[in-house]
């Protein structure tokens, strides 16, 4: 039997990793990413046993590299890529309350050109799903992050034009997530007090992203959707990113 095959951007480590690994329990040959030449983190390697695993570098800033990204993974494998799942985001630390032209258009180029055209790629092999990982602010935006946050809104509507377009032979869905896998930026006791401002009292893990990432690959009736993985966060308006809040 044919295993499917996945290609999960920005799979090396963190969020990405994580839904590589859950793909790999249920039987998807994987395909890594990750926008510079590199190591995958051990432990998504590890997860990749008794299923084909292959690494692949690709800038999504770079358009060049974007259009043959899908080429080359359909080819290194023999077979076409069922699963496209764009995770991959920039966001930089200079993407202020006002950010530069120079800074959206890094951001809009990663976050919304390139998965895309990635989903586009998918479909011309003879893809038939595409998972998109957005972000819970793009329901209540607020004044940290623009350039980012746009560019997520760009990718939601992306989600559902592309859900249109694509349809019958490729179906487009979101996951939105919530504050997931902080960074160093966050304290614990912080992380404490932002569980407790959300409606469900819990932050969502990374794990439970990953499932609803393998639920909407399944999800045979379902596209243009959006999946809310968040503990309630896009049902409230925040003021300030979480990082400002909860300290």
């Amino acid at each position: 039997m044919t295993r499917p095959r996945a290609l999960v951007t920005g799979s090396y480590r963190r969020l990405g990793g994580h839904i590589a690994c859950r793909l790999a329990q249920v039987g998807y040959d994987i395909a890594l990413h990750a926008s510079r030449p590199g190591d995958p983190d051990p432990a998504v390697l590890g997860a990749m046993e008794g299923v084909r695993c292959e690494a692949f570098a690709a800038d999504l800033a770079d358009p060049v590299a974007v259009a043959g990204l899908i080429p080359a993974v359909a080819e290194r494998f023999g077979r076409s890529v069922d699963l496209l799942v764009n995770n991959a985001s920039c966001f930089r630390a200079d993407d202020d309350s006002h950010p530069t032209f120079e800074s959206l258009t890094a951001h809009f180029a990663v976050n919304a050109a390139a998965p895309f055209v990635l989903a586009t790629a998918l479909a011309g092999q003879g893809g038939t799903a595409v998972v998109n990982i957005l972000d819970q602010r793009i329901a209540h935006p607020h004044r940290d992050q623009l350039a980012y946050t746009l560019s997520k809104q760009a990718l939601a509507e992306a989600t559902r034009t592309l859900a249109l377009a694509l349809a019958p032979a490729v179906r487009v869905n979101g996951v939105a997530p919530g504050l997931t896998i902080a960074t160093g930026a966050y304290a614990v006791v912080q992380l404490d007090r932002l569980a407790a401002m959300m409606p469900l009292e819990r932050l969502p893990t990374a794990d439970q992203v990953a499932d609803a990432v393998l639920f909407l690959a399944r999800a045979t009736a379902s596209t243009g959707q959006t999946l809310y993985v968040d503990g309630g966060a896009g049902l409230v308006r925040y003021e300030r990113d979480f990082v400002h809040l909860g300290r």
